[in-house]
């Protein structure tokens, strides 16, 4: 991808501008540092396990399975969205939005509603039938946010995973 065509600029009353851009590879070490802020403040920091290295791969090897944008302000890294194609046999491709992270000092400011509205765009733009994520319950302010575009969240499912280290023992 070229750089310069991705670029999109953004003023912003309360920080200037802000540069909303797709992630590159030199981007991945500072977005593992926010993935370890967003477990901290989801009370979960040692769930995070992935490696720089795989993070990497998955994201910019031969066969990527996720995209991220990246918000920017004064050339620091301050926020990302990531995501990746989600297929449901019952709608469709849908994008999946895995994580959506603004640090905590820019948070308020309105970067993540840049980032949210960036996913939009992308949604629209790659016929995507919808796009769907996880928010905790107890996340208020992440809820009130969504809230504010109308998204419907629900309640009645539940999360179920296998580890690496259970698939290595079936």
């Amino acid at each position: 991808m070229n750089n310069t065509e991705n670029k999109i600029e953004s003023q912003h009353p309360l920080q200037g501008e802000v540069n909303i851009r797709y992630a590159v590879q030199s981007d991945c070490p500072r977005l593992m540092e926010l993935v370890h802020e967003l477990a901290l403040y989801e009370k979960a920091p040692e769930e995070v396990t992935v490696t720089l290295q795989h993070f990497e791969e998955t994201g910019f090897g031969p066969n990527p399975v996720w995209k991220a944008f990246v918000a920017e302000v004064d050339g620091v890294v301050v926020g990302f969205a990531l995501y990746y194609v989600r297929y449901s046999t019952w709608k469709g491709s849908r994008m999946y939005l895995e994580d959506l992270i603004v640090t905590e000092e820019m948070r308020g400011k309105k970067i993540g509603k840049l980032l949210f509205d960036r996913l939009l765009r992308e949604a629209k733009e790659r016929g995507f039938s919808g796009m769907v994520w996880q928010v905790l319950d107890w996340n208020e302010p992440a809820i009130n946010f969504y809230n504010k575009y109308g998204a419907n969240i629900e309640a009645g499912w539940l999360n179920a995973s296998l580890s690496k280290e259970q698939l290595l023992n079936y």
